[in-house]
């Protein structure tokens, strides 16, 4: 299974006895999984399931759903006052009036503006039925969502493989400097030996001690197939179904450290140690536009 972005966006609508249901869903990258549902009041009792069902479809990700009713001519609703909010605002004027000795009635046409003051009531017969053809609604959204993280996936997948392909290229090319540098490093081992020495006797397990250190400090050998390694990860890890976003992002600090390694290590070894550190900084390179699409993926 392909990756997937973590941006996509879907809208969908569909004709229901109450009028037009219309869906919308937009989704962008999160390091988890936040759900925001803007539903209206009377839709209340189908979030759960709603949000049940988007789990089961998106494992990461700041998602936003909204959810709007235009009833029509023909809507089996009916608009009601919410006699509950009513009464609460007519207790807080009153008491508001009684308390600053004003002598004020209560305007219906104000408390009327208060939203949430009128409701848009389904008949109760109609509540099952609109219940069925939002969830409906919302797996076609849910669909259409796929898809276009899908899409984006698949171009983001494109330029991650492309990416690991160039840190392989330039892998190839520091090893063969590398081989071709192995004189130098020689060099630089008995010259450092020579100033250890001064013409002076020096204990031969000393003597290893130091040559074993030096060696170690300018051969980038290992990290060269750590790097590589870690490049044809990427690949395998592209390849793999389920969440890839945060496998890949410890994977991309792992290559980071290896490209360090190996800039600390080829300086002050002459023209080759400069060609070296060009091609290492061009890995790095690489490595961070890598990281800059990983932060989209699922």
């Amino acid at each position: 299974m392909s990756i997937r972005s973590m941006t996509g966006f879907a809208r969908v609508s569909r004709g229901t006895p109450a009028g037009e249901l219309i869906i919308s869903i937009k989704s962008v990258n999160h390091r988890g999984l936040d759900m925001h549902f803007h539903l209206p009041p009377e839709f209340d009792s189908v979030e759960p399931a709603m949000r049940t069902a988007l789990r089961k479809r998106v494992s990461r990700g700041h998602v936003q759903v909204q959810l709007f009713l235009k009833r029509n001519g023909n809507a089996t609703s009916a608009a009601a006052i919410n006699e509950a909010l009513l009464a609460s605002w007519l207790d807080a004027f009153r008491g508001a009036a009684a308390r600053l000795g004003l002598d004020s009635r209560p305007d219906l046409n104000q408390a009327l503006r208060i939203p949430g003051m009128i409701e848009q009531r389904v008949p109760e017969n109609a509540g099952d039925s609109l219940e069925t053809e939002t969830l409906a609604t919302f797996a076609a959204a849910l669909d259409e969502l796929d898809r276009f993280r899908a899409r984006e996936g698949e171009a983001i997948e494109a330029e991650i493989r492309a990416r690991a392909q160039s840190i392989r290229s330039l892998v190839e090319a520091m090893e063969s400097i590398r081989s071709r540098a192995l004189p130098h490093f020689q060099s630089r081992l008995r010259e450092r030996i020579a100033e250890l020495l001064n013409g002076a006797h020096l204990d031969p397990g000393r003597l290893a001690q130091e040559a074993a250190l030096i060696a170690e400090r300018t051969d980038i050998s290992e990290e060269l197939v750590r790097l590589r390694t870690h490049a044809d990860q990427t690949d395998a890890l592209l390849a793999a179904s389920g969440e890839s976003g945060k496998k890949l992002d410890f994977l991309l600090q792992e290559m980071n450290r290896e490209t360090n390694t190996i800039l600390s290590k080829t300086g002050g070894i002459g023209e080759a140690g400069l060609t070296l550190t060009d091609l290492g900084l061009a890995a790095k390179a690489e490595i961070d536009h890598i990281r800059e699409q990983s932060l989209n993926v699922e």
